[in-house]
């Protein structure tokens, strides 16, 4: 079975909330996590929160600070997480990413980690995901 994230377009499993997402599929059927038009609008609404949100807002640049606020203990295994999302992308996990103008390799390889990790598959669509990057606004 595909995974609900694949399904939805969400590689991430941003969850619903008031924001208004570019891409954002009209009709909403699932009731906890976004559903976007196309894989690419769900990578960008990803690279968007990951880049501009935790990087530019709250100074997060680290897979271990920004894994701790995007899957807090209250909802996952944080430090499993963690440990997934570096052995996957081999950046150590308080090593810092670099801005993601300077270094944007470091961002797509957090993000594609974080895909693997959500979504319990290595089937990621990497054309799609630098699509969605390329969508961001930096």
């Amino acid at each position: 079975m595909t995974p609900r994230g694949i399904r939805n377009n969400n590689p991430l499993n941003i969850r619903r909330s008031k924001s208004q997402w570019k891409g954002l599929s009209e009709t909403q059927t699932d009731s906890a996590f976004c559903q976007f038009e196309s894989i690419e609008y769900g990578w960008r609404a990803a690279f968007y929160l990951l880049t501009r949100t935790y990087y530019g807002k709250y100074h997060l640049n680290t897979i271990q600070s920004i894994v701790s606020r995007w899957a807090p203990e209250s909802e996952n295994d944080t430090e499993a997480y963690i440990a997934s999302v570096s052995r996957i992308s081999g950046i150590q996990p308080d090593e810092p990413l670099g801005a993601p103008a300077d270094h944007a390799a470091r961002w797509l390889m957090l993000g594609a980690a974080m895909a693997i990790h959500e979504n319990g598959t290595q089937s990621i669509d990497y054309i799609a995901m630098m699509r969605g990057w390329e969508l961001c606004p930096k």
